[in-house]
């Protein structure tokens, strides 16, 4: 029974990998495949207004609770014991509305809570069906999200299936996953003395990219698409 103990775990580590290998994996980036949505921006712009409308509300009813306890202040020494208890109740009344406000409005699960899941959601769903689709068709086990909350310290852009996604949706770039273009043959001109007017190198090619050094290689743009 101790050696049948002590060899499974050795068994595992031989399987382990032959198992990993038959399995894909593939990661997305989600806020790049939102920001890439028109409806997902008019929802946005949409939830700013109407957070910009009730911080507005807010502020005025601030104002209105300051203009209170000033008027209180000044007339403070005219106030019978009555009056000012009555003041200060209306005072800490105010104080209370407010509150319940701000927290009916921008607290967990209030108004601004519920308008985003509401403009929002119907986005969220597209893409993930999306992602959804993509999965299926790549045979992908699992689909990783960049930007949520596992920390990705490294990706291979080959397993990278945003553009996928993109394609799904019919939001994908023409030039998607094209290589660079080359760029110009650039020839330097050596200085003839140390410290000379020539002191910088002069490039043949006087367009603003030809400033760059000369052992400057071109960009390449993310690496080409996963089979």
């Amino acid at each position: 029974m101790k050696r049948l103990l002590y060899v499974l775990p050795l068994l595992w580590l031989v399987l382990w990998p032959m198992a990993s290998q038959a399995q894909k994996f593939g990661y997305v980036d989600s806020e790049f495949l939102m920001s890439k949505m028109p409806s997902y921006a008019q929802a946005q712009a949409e939830l700013n207004t109407l957070s910009q409308n009730w911080q507005k509300e807010v502020e005025a009813q601030k104002k209105d609770l300051d203009k209170l306890y000033r008027t209180y202040q000044a007339e403070e020494v005219l106030l019978t014991e009555a009056m000012k208890k009555k003041r200060q109740d209306e005072i800490l009344k105010k104080e209370q509305d407010i509150k319940a406000y701000q927290n009916k409005v921008f607290g967990y699960e209030g108004q601004m809570f519920k308008k985003r899941q509401e403009l929002t959601k119907p986005v969220q769903d597209q893409v993930f069906e999306a992602i959804e689709k993509v999965a299926k068709k790549k045979q992908l086990a699992i689909v990783f999200d960049k930007s949520g909350d596992l920390t990705m310290l490294y990706t291979n852009p080959a397993h990278d299936y945003t553009e996928f996604v993109l394609e799904e949706l019919g939001l994908a770039s023409e030039d998607r996953n094209q290589p660079a273009q080359k760029g110009a043959v650039r020839t330097v001109t050596t200085p003839a003395t140390p410290g000379g007017a020539a002191d910088d190198a002069v490039f043949d090619d006087q367009t603003p990219a030809s400033k760059a050094p000369a052992t400057r290689k071109p960009p390449v743009r993310k690496g080409s698409k996963p089979e």
